[in-house]
């Protein structure tokens, strides 16, 4: 007796192959890209060329911009680890807990990933420092400055909370307004240390490809299509 293929099965394995498949290779695309464009970072930052004396120029414009200093502080101090490691800790002690109620066995990896991915930030910010050796804007004294350590901070505390929540969030709506909100976050950030003259436009720049890196990483663990020892989504 021939057996008649099940229309379901049909449609749904392809994309299941499909889902697997750019777990395996988006993140290798976009990987490559962002290390070239980190490494064309660094070295402008590191030699005096064109590219270094327009990041110049253009600091010289933005600490020149409207923005009252005071709001520019609350935004630069957003970067800060007294801020932004608390509100990771508390979006792991959160999710954490709900992971244990709802989730799989292994409930603790995206939170252990999330506090991995945080430590690298000065593990790899320090040394770039002192390696790249950059002296800061006008006013500020010494150098190893880029890149941000600040802005590193911020995008990936922010960055791995947001990739922690998403699962858990049962509104594509809810998703996108959050990504967008941190995005936002991440960029006011950047803008509040060149306004008040803490950084060049290419630390912040640099950072954030260094801390694009680091959640593409994270997210190839905290993502439910990566592993069946991932958090359930709810329905």
């Amino acid at each position: 007796m021939t057996s008649v293929p099940d229309p379901h099965q049909s449609q749904h394995a392809p994309a299941h192959v499909d889902g697997e498949r750019r777990a395996v290779v988006r993140p290798v695309w976009v990987l490559v890209p962002l290390l070239l464009l980190f490494g064309l970072l660094t070295w402008q930052a590191a030699v005096d060329g064109p590219v270094r004396r327009a990041d110049e120029r253009l600091a010289g414009e933005v600490r020149g911009s409207r923005l009252p200093s005071g709001a520019a502080e609350f935004l630069a101090d957003l970067g800060n680890l007294v801020v932004a490691v608390p509100v990771l800790l508390a979006v792991i002690v959160y999710v954490s807990w709900r992971a244990r109620r709802e989730g799989p066995p292994r409930w603790w990896v995206p939170s252990l990933a999330a506090l991995v991915a945080m430590a690298a930030v000065p593990a790899l910010v320090v040394p770039l420092k002192e390696a790249v050796g950059r002296t800061g804007p006008p006013g500020m004294a010494g150098d190893g400055y880029y890149p941000s350590g600040h802005t590193a901070t911020a995008a990936v505390a922010y960055g791995a909370a947001v990739l922690l929540l998403l699962p858990w969030l049962n509104s594509r709506y809810r998703r996108r307004e959050l990504v967008i909100g941190y995005l936002v976050l991440v960029a006011a950030v950047g803008f509040g240390l060149v306004r008040r003259g803490y950084h060049w436009p290419l630390d912040v720049a640099g950072s954030w490809c260094l801390s694009a890196m680091l959640l593409l990483g994270l997210a190839m663990v905290t993502s439910p299509s990566s592993s069946s020892d991932t958090a359930r989504q709810p329905k």
